[in-house]
């Protein structure tokens, strides 16, 4: 959950605007990176604002997870 939305506030919107949890995929490379697949609204606003890739990292306890995403672009 908390990956999604902070790929969501990355775009600029949150969970809204018409990006849904189902617009962005959380999966992992072999080496057990994170990375991001988006779809519909998500994948429209990433093209829009010229992304290049998003980097995430994610952390969790016991009792709490949390995580960082980044959009880069060229500029």
């Amino acid at each position: 959950f908390c990956a999604k939305e902070a790929v969501a506030k990355a775009l600029g919107t949150g969970i809204s605007k018409g990006i849904s949890f189902q617009d962005i995929e959380v999966l992992n490379d072999e080496n057990g990176k994170p990375l991001i697949n988006l779809y519909g609204e998500a994948e429209r606003i990433y093209k829009i604002l010229g992304s290049k890739a998003i980097d995430i990292s994610l952390t969790h306890s016991r009792d709490y997870a949390a995580a960082q995403a980044v959009i880069l672009t060229e500029e």
